[in-house]
């Protein structure tokens, strides 16, 4: 019995949803998600709560029926608050400024790096070493950090590069004379 899957999903004020056609779309104030049900997990919309249950006792069935659950827990709070990352930058002549609705990022190279913000994201360069990356999917806006901070990873023995805000990058003692 999966422990998160049997918790209905509660629906947030001015989100609604509703099941068509083997999809599950949820709309509100910061835009509209859809998701493809699997047909071994039964979606039902009531009450203003959305509930997750198997159809068959099969092992997929009980696998799919906790992330369903989490997924759409993810899409009713993404459609009604928003998803937000932080990247902070570290190294000397390191930054990042927006041009547009493109990021420009100084790392290091010889040329400057342009990374262009998909749609549903927004994308700041609050100071020149953070960057604030926010929109309503969550797969989305993880997947966008992950694409920057790969651009520069943190190297473990000075820490600079990219790196999550808060994120602790385990250092290494350099060469010994």
């Amino acid at each position: 019995m999966s422990r998160v899957g049997k918790h209905p999903v509660p629906l947030a004020d001015g989100v609604k949803a509703e099941v068509k056609d083997g999809a599950l779309i949820v709309s509100g104030k910061l835009g509209t998600l859809n998701m493809p049900v699997h047909p071994d997990v039964e979606v039902k919309v009531e009450a203003g709560q959305i509930s997750v249950n198997p159809r068959t006792k099969s092992i997929r069935g009980r696998m799919l029926w906790g992330t369903t659950r989490n997924n759409i827990a993810n899409m009713v709070k993404g459609v009604s608050e928003g998803f937000k990352r932080v990247l902070e930058i570290e190294g000397v002549g390191f930054r990042a400024a927006m041009q547009g609705k493109e990021l420009v990022l100084q790392l290091g190279f010889s040329h400057e790096v342009r990374y262009a913000a998909p749609a549903g994201i927004e994308i700041k360069a609050e100071k020149p070493t953070l960057i604030s990356i926010s929109g309503f999917d969550r797969q989305k806006v993880g997947q966008v950090a992950a694409e920057i901070r790969g651009m520069r990873k943190p190297e473990p023995y000075k820490g600079k590069g990219i790196r999550y805000a808060g994120e602790w990058i385990r250092r290494k003692e350099g060469k010994k004379k």
